[in-house]
């Protein structure tokens, strides 16, 4: 990696980053995928898709190194592609969730993840089978759409800046790692409509400020990052099966 975050005029929309691939969108311009695939592409997969014949691949899936989740809108000539491009070790499955905006109303790391307090109890259990993490359904500063007002790795994470103090110290407490409330793009409390990250890098949106970028880098431990390491574990866990 040259640099642990990135910035770009990019949306969560059409993006989706777990720890061993990304999927961005195919009707992206040619300058958008490659970013990702000049910082990535060496790395881990960059799956160019579409879902549901849509430009929102980050809004409708949610993954991480263990499984992918899609809604039952995504075509089967879709699912099969992302099911071509993935190493086999990764699940990849549908749900029937009528909150098809998967991203949206789910927000994970490779061990925990929170969910829309209105999921449904067998999208819940798909959940911690699928992605192999422990399920709490939360609201984070009152908003149910979890996907969309927080974002966390292994390493740390940001949530809405309306979150109290005990709120972020409960939710701390919960994913395990430090959590800090913030903005991005300039002071949009939307976090999950301008960033991706996963454990060793991460993505935001062009208007994000220095001062917004420095808490993203504290907090999700970019700035001292080396990568090496999580570089071998990926490339021996999951690039060897494409082979």
């Amino acid at each position: 990696m040259h640099t642990a975050l990135q910035r770009l005029e990019v949306q969560r929309t059409f993006t989706g980053i777990v720890r061993g691939l990304l999927i961005a969108v195919y009707l992206s311009s040619a300058g958008f995928t490659s970013v990702f695939e000049t910082e990535l592409s060496n790395e881990v997969p960059v799956i160019k898709a579409s879902l549901a014949g849509t430009r929102l691949v980050g809004r409708l899936s949610v993954g991480n190194k263990h499984g992918l989740l899609l809604p039952t809108s995504a075509t089967d000539q879709e699912t099969m592609h992302i099911r071509n491009s993935l190493p086999d070790e990764v699940i990849l499955q549908r749900t029937e969730e009528r909150l098809s905006a998967l991203g949206n109303c789910i927000a994970c790391n490779d061990h925990v993840a929170l969910v829309h307090p209105d999921i449904d109890q067998e999208t819940e259990e798909i959940i911690a089978d699928v992605l192999g993490v422990e399920v709490f359904r939360q609201s984070v500063a009152g908003n149910v759409l979890v996907g969309s007002f927080c974002k966390f790795s292994s390493r740390g994470g940001i949530v809405h800046p309306h979150a109290s103090v005990q709120e972020i110290d409960e939710l701390s407490s919960l994913l395990q790692v430090p959590l800090v409330a913030g903005t991005i793009n300039r002071g949009s409390d939307v976090l999950g409509a301008g960033l991706i990250v996963n454990d060793w890098s991460a993505f935001c949106g062009l208007d994000t400020t220095s001062t917004e970028i420095q808490v993203l880098e504290n907090i999700f431990q970019l700035h001292n990052s080396d990568s090496s390491a999580a570089m071998r574990d990926i490339r021996a866990s999951l690039l060897d099966s494409l082979v």
